[in-house]
């Protein structure tokens, strides 16, 4: 495996690989089984694959925890070099923002006025950027994302439309523990009592499917039901509970259709996010 830190070893390496078609796959680090399911879909359907570790700090709040996100990139390059990655790509703030950056992507409407946009004001526009970035240094034929970020799938599949760029983004499915926790880097900050509480999550996406297995329809309905478990869960603070579009991200009031119920809760000071999508049936 090659690992460069400069756009310009990046890019010329993407030269040197003609019409072969790369698989990108963009990372904050701290690799876990969801992201190396991402690199082996990327390695099922591409001739190259290079992985991107870049915590970018465009996509953080100022209260946020970019200063304490893990990293490690001495353990994510050896799961790498063991899944058969070719080309690690692991640059500087400097390389990927040049000093007087002043250029930003921005995605309207309700893919981002709602759920992780409106509790996060900006976080989109600095992923947005740093994804436009990558995809420019790199011109991946195709880009893999995972589905427990619907709203960032969601938002990238709309500005990579809008502009007209030639690459396929595929999402691929959320990867949990055996106990159902979706997994996510930030898991390493739970406590042993936290980890317990952020079962909550998967249980409440469960307990909302059975509730539309049983008829229920009204969605405001079922988002009180999961409201009241939260609230009876240790250590859990709700930041949103919401049914949307599973296309534009739009609220509903009545489940029909393709609908994605979104999950975003604190446990302790860490904020964990879930999904899942329905098919609701009249």
């Amino acid at each position: 495996m090659e690992t460069f830190a400069t756009v310009e070893a990046m890019r010329a390496w993407r030269r040197s690989q003609g019409s072969r078609s790369v698989g990108l796959v963009p990372t904050m680090g701290y690799l876990h089984e969801g992201h190396l399911s991402l690199v082996r879909a990327a390695k099922a359907d591409n001739e190259r694959i290079v992985v991107s570790i870049y915590v970018n700090p465009t996509q953080f709040g100022p209260k946020e925890d970019f200063a304490a996100y893990p990293r490690d990139l001495a353990r994510d390059s050896a799961h790498l070099e063991r899944e058969g990655t070719d080309v690690l790509f692991a640059p500087t703030d400097a390389e990927m923002y040049p000093p007087g950056a002043a250029t930003f992507v921005t995605v309207e409407g309700t893919l981002t006025e709602g759920l992780c946009g409106a509790s996060r004001p900006g976080h989109f526009r600095g992923v947005a950027t740093v994804v436009s970035k990558l995809f420019h240094i790199i011109e991946p034929t195709r880009a893999y994302f995972g589905e427990k970020d619907a709203q960032q799938l969601a938002v990238l599949r709309r500005m990579t439309l809008d502009q007209r760029m030639d690459i396929e983004i595929v999402g691929c499915p959320i990867v949990r523990e055996p106990d159902g926790l979706a997994m996510s880097s930030r898991n390493v900050y739970l406590s042993a009592d936290e980890r317990r509480s952020a079962l909550s999550l998967s249980q409440a996406l469960a307990h909302a499917e059975g509730r539309i297995r049983s008829g229920e329809r009204d969605a405001a309905a079922i988002r009180a039901e999961l409201l009241d478990r939260f609230a009876e869960t240790s250590h859990a603070r709700v930041d949103y509970v919401e049914f949307v579009d599973a296309e534009n991200l739009a609220p509903v009031t009545r489940l029909r259709g393709r609908v994605l119920l979104a999950l975003a809760v604190f446990i302790g000071r860490t904020r964990l996010i879930d999904n899942r999508t329905f098919e609701v049936g009249e």
